[in-house]
């Protein structure tokens, strides 16, 4: 195995499509990081509140407005004004409704249809994101406009580094394994402006550079904990039946 980097920043996103949570760890199993994105605004069509309209999502504007993170295993919501309410309070829904102006939207717990968009892990390397800051000069670039679940410290001139890396496994820390599957295509929620970003339509043009590809997904193999600073060691490829 090769030293490729060690991560950077570790994220999870307790409820799809809104601000999510650094953390100084993650506990990681076959569904990805545990808690990320197991929750998600729901409408009535049972569609989840989303940054594109697909057979699963739908696109609701404002959800970036609204920050999640956990109390235990309980949801905990910022709404837009600063208030907060927990996942459990019988008013939830009704909050996320007067917030979005919507009558037909509810808090929903993962069921029997995912929730990600297309794997369990998210990662991206600082390499990509100092590639995408050069060709936007003036707009702030940090990993979240990407929402990934790692940010890996690769050392590199910038570039798209971790698009090499599909097809093979690696160890993250001493205990976590993965296999990269394919790269991340994006949609124009990297524009939108969150925290202390601003909107950039720049940001999804530059994008297209690289087929609007930016970050690659990962399978989990073998779970356990990624801490910050976890080195990850590039493995062999994939073997078939493990994407």
């Amino acid at each position: 195995m090769t030293d490729s980097g060690h991560t950077g920043e570790l994220w999870r996103y307790p409820v799809k499509s809104m601000l999510g949570e650094r953390q100084d760890a993650l506990a990681v199993d076959g569904r990805g990081a545990i808690g990320d994105r197991l929750y998600a605004v729901r409408d009535g069509n049972g569609k989840f509140g989303s940054g594109k309209n697909t057979r699963r999502f739908r696109r609701i504007d404002g959800l970036f407005d609204f920050r999640a993170r956990y109390d235990g295993d309980v949801p905990v919501i910022t709404l837009p004004d600063g208030r907060e309410v927990r996942g459990d309070d019988d008013d939830v829904h009704l909050h996320l409704q007067r917030t979005l102006d919507r009558t037909d939207v509810t808090l929903a717990r993962e069921d029997s249809i995912s929730h990600f968009d297309q794997a369990p892990l998210h990662i991206v390397t600082d390499a990509s994101l100092a590639w995408l800051a050069g060709a936007v000069p003036g707009t702030a670039v940090d990993a979240r406009r990407l929402r990934p679940n790692l940010v890996v410290r690769t050392g590199c001139e910038p570039g798209l580094v971790e698009d090499a890396w599909i097809g093979r496994t690696a160890r993250i820390g001493s205990e976590v394994v993965v296999a990269f599957t394919h790269r991340t295509e994006r949609c124009v929620m990297v524009n939108n402006a969150q925290d202390h970003l601003a909107y950039d339509g720049r940001v999804l043009k530059a994008i297209a550079a690289n087929d609007l590809n930016l970050g690659i997904y990962a399978t989990v193999l073998h779970g356990g904990t990624i801490s910050l600073g976890d080195r990850l060691q590039l493995g062999a490829p994939a073997q078939p039946g493990q994407r």
